[in-house]
């Protein structure tokens, strides 16, 4: 066949993305194993009984045509009244677009502020596809490291030592996957000084904020951020719709008029039935309680269980879906700790390397199990933990 683009080659260069001890685990667990699965951050209960309702009723009333292309005006609407929550600044509707989930958020806007050639600074550990989503962009970026003794939180003056001439714009996500830290606002201060001072766009990718362990807080909400604040969001972990597809990102509402153009050479608009089923869920806030107070219960068990075993730290974890666990005194290959943790206890987790190398030689626990399976695993984890530093003694 023809030579492909060099753009489309370059999304994943290396042809490892990461994930291959989740697929690994997910082909054996489909083939009958008794794998726990804690390597995913998808939800294990179903999308709220009254969401999949008011999607059926929204169907079967006609409602599936095409739509506007930054989404019809009541689902805008709905979302600026929920940014309006998660920033803590009055948002309207035309500072609004929907997506479909918050990757596509996310690709908007790395569109919307970097051209071919142009440089962004993501900090670290970060979620898996941000690094591709730069290279499907043309941009340069450089990747600033956090530190497992500061709980994740970022320095600033690390990332100003990474401002470059052609640098428009820095990327965070808080609280943050896969470490669950939730940033300070000290911290989010101090990036949104050097943001000010350097004339940068902030992206802060912000999905998790209903999941947080304290306070929330949005750098879009600080002084002189709102017009250089670009906020990605997701229905997908808070209220439970990780299919569904429905994201949304906040951002100046002359950038977002310029953003309705990639909506039409991409998207062209998100289902309506869907959009309709989403206002709903807005206006009613279904699950969203439920689901927060629900991972809570369930990092403070898988804490609980863990605390105490030896030469295993607890970094960040204060919010999000996930604990991260410190395990270089054990094993500062954590890709290999998990693959063998996998072939004796048939528990999956996250290699933290596959996040960057500030998460090297850690492991990412998805808690989206019952809390009975997370104990499970815990026991597993602990009892695996005695044997490996039984047999490296």
């Amino acid at each position: 066949m023809p030579k492909p683009s060099d753009r489309i080659s370059g999304i994943v260069p290396s042809g490892k993305d990461g994930w291959e001890i989740h697929f690994a685990a997910m082909n054996r667990k489909q083939a009958g194993e008794n794998i726990i699965m804690l390597s995913v951050g998808d939800h294990d209960f179903d999308s709220p009984s009254e969401t999949v309702e008011a999607c059926i009723a929204a169907l079967r009333a006609g409602h599936h045509h095409y739509t506007q292309l930054p989404g019809i005006p009541r689902l805008r609407e709905a979302m600026a009244k929920i940014s309006t929550q998660c920033t803590g600044v009055a948002t309207t509707s035309n500072e609004i677009i929907a997506t479909p989930g918050g990757q596509a958020a996310l690709y908007a806007a790395v569109q919307a502020v970097l051209d071919p050639g142009q440089h962004a600074i993501v900090v670290a550990p970060y979620y898996a596809t941000y690094p591709g989503t730069f290279r499907a962009a043309g941009a340069d970026f450089t990747v600033v490291e956090t530190r497992a003794e500061d709980g994740f939180q970022p320095r600033a003056e690390d990332i100003l030592k990474a401002v470059r001439p052609s640098t428009r714009a820095i990327l965070i996500n808080t609280p943050n996957n896969p470490t669950g830290a939730v940033y300070s606002r000290q911290c989010l201060e101090d990036i949104a000084k050097i943001c000010r001072e350097q004339d940068l766009w902030l992206l802060s990718d912000e999905v998790y904020w209903t999941l947080g362990g304290g306070e929330h807080v949005s750098p879009r909400a600080l002084p002189g951020m709102v017009e250089r604040t670009l906020v990605i969001n997701s229905m997908s972990k808070s209220h439970g719709m990780t299919g569904w597809r429905i994201g949304w990102l906040t951002a100046p509402a002359d950038l977002v008029t310029l953003l309705i153009s990639l909506n039409l050479v991409t998207t062209y608009g998100l289902p309506d039935f869907i959009s309709r089923a989403a206002v709903e869920a807005f206006d009613n806030a279904y699950g969203v309680k439920e689901i927060a107070e629900r991972y809570a219960s369930r990092r403070n068990l898988f804490l609980d269980e863990v605390r105490g075993l030896n030469n295993v730290t607890v970094r960040g974890s204060e919010g999000g879906m996930y604990v991260m666990l410190d395990i270089r005194a054990i094993e500062p290959d954590c890709e290999k700790f998990a693959w063998a943790l996998l072939e004796a206890e048939k528990v999956a987790v996250m290699p933290g390397v596959s996040f960057g190398d500030a998460a090297a030689g850690h492991l990412r626990v998805s808690l989206c199990q019952p809390e009975e399976i997370l104990k499970e695993a815990a026991g597993r984890l602990r009892r695996f933990v005695g044997a490996y530093e039984s047999k490296a003694a």
